[in-house]
């Protein structure tokens, strides 16, 4: 049978272990702030475990034994704010402090000034299942429309934590003795579940920060490095879906096709370093003209394409006229070294003949494009697969409207 202070010295090695691991994982990737407060909750652990297991010193005195789960309890509390800091939650400081110090208070009332072992238990079992139960939803719920496999797993062990707390809270009133400070055959069973559970509950903790990083890496690969839009990995995919979910419902989009007008002789007579900072202006002023759901997306060099969902065509020419807009007005803006912006703005809608073919769609936005750049730059032209019976209603966009 396991003894009390072996039981205890695993306790310790299993939380400086896995404060070590979240040690590296905290230093090798800084911004990962959920790390630090899992770092802090296995050392305040291993530092309980060893307050705890100071009754080897002091036979018959249960203040190691207050002292240690008081601090073990506020090392609940810091894994429940890592899981609040790791999705974004405000973390839970005053209530970490707040049942910390009442529980402490309740354990000194029963040690002191009515002894109750099975109270005892009972105050220490709420508030080390507290910081599991607060967490459940936020670990068990989906999270952009999917459940996590490490959050789900530490919510299952969250689960199984509370259940042998109130496991050894009702055998305690009970009358079973399976107080920490007396070693059973029933009580190292316990023990030893929870250290298990201790280390699995970190593991379900690096599962999420791997898929959180695997995430990133994932975004990284769909964004332009210089301006931070969309690139061409990520517009052909929308393009995919949109022209998918068209295909299903019939209800069209738009796509703009945009090139700066220009651009070769900004990089040669201002060189690279102004050419990329005009990218990022653009991107800039751009995007403050679309709407929630449009993708900004660089293709390469000065092309970008902007994808507008359930959006037809005349909506389309709108937020190109928006787009040429605000590039005009920060062009007559520009003083000294400034360099003006000019773009030139293709622009065309999904059909039932483009289908399911994304590359048709553009090569439609491209053919406006030209006819844009053909009638002198710095404006837009709308591509219409079949030819406007009155052509002289157009006159409401000044840009010209091409079959």
């Amino acid at each position: 049978m396991l003894n009390l202070p072996t039981l205890w010295t695993v306790f310790v090695v299993n939380f400086l272990s896995v404060g070590l691991i979240w040690v590296y994982v905290a230093r090798s990737y800084p911004k990962l702030a959920a790390a630090r407060f899992w770092t802090a909750s296995a050392f305040t652990g291993a530092v309980g475990a060893l307050l705890a297991m100071s009754i080897m010193f002091a036979p018959g005195s249960l203040l190691p034994l207050l002292a240690g789960g008081t601090v073990m309890i506020f090392a609940a509390f810091l894994a429940a704010m890592g899981i609040q800091r790791f999705y974004e939650r405000p973390v839970a400081w005053r209530l970490a402090w707040f049942v910390t110090g009442l529980t402490c208070a309740a354990l000194l009332f029963f040690v002191k000034i009515h002894d109750s072992m099975a109270m005892r238990v009972l105050v220490y079992s709420i508030g080390q299942s507290l910081p599991f139960a607060i967490t459940l939803k936020l670990l068990l719920a989906k999270h952009d429309g999917r459940a996590h496999p490490g959050a789900r797993l530490a919510g299952i062990i969250s689960c199984l934590i509370i259940a042998i707390y109130a496991i050894r809270t009702i055998g305690n009133l009970a009358g079973i003795d399976m107080s920490f400070a007396r070693s059973s055959m029933g009580q190292g069973v316990l023990t030893l579940g929870l250290i298990f559970l201790s280390m699995a509950f970190n593991f379900g903790f690096l599962l999420m920060a791997i898929d959180r990083l695997r995430n990133e890496v994932a975004d990284l690969a769909l964004l332009d490095d210089l301006t931070g839009v969309g690139n061409r990995r990520q517009l052909v995919a929308r393009l995919t879906e949109e022209c998918a979910r068209s295909e299903r419902n019939g209800e069209p989009f738009a796509l703009l096709v945009i090139d700066l007008d220009g651009f070769k002789q900004v990089n040669d007579t201002h060189g690279h370093a102004a050419g990329d900072a005009c990218l990022q202006h653009f991107t800039l002023m751009a995007q403050t003209r679309l709407r929630p759901g449009d993708l900004l997306a660089r293709t390469g060099g000065d092309e970008f394409c902007i994808v507008l969902p359930s959006s037809t065509l005349r909506e389309g020419a709108m937020i190109a006229r928006r787009v040429l807009d605000v590039c005009r007005q920060d062009a007559e803006g520009c003083t000294g070294g400034d360099i003006p912006i000019a773009v030139s703005i293709g622009v065309a809608q999904w059909t039932a003949d483009i289908g399911a073919f994304p590359d048709r769609l553009i090569a439609a936005a491209d053919h406006a494009l030209y006819a844009a750049k053909k009638d002198g730059k710095n404006r837009y032209a709308a591509w219409d697969p079949s030819p406007p019976l009155v052509p002289d209603m157009l006159p409401a966009l000044p840009e010209r409207k091409i079959a």
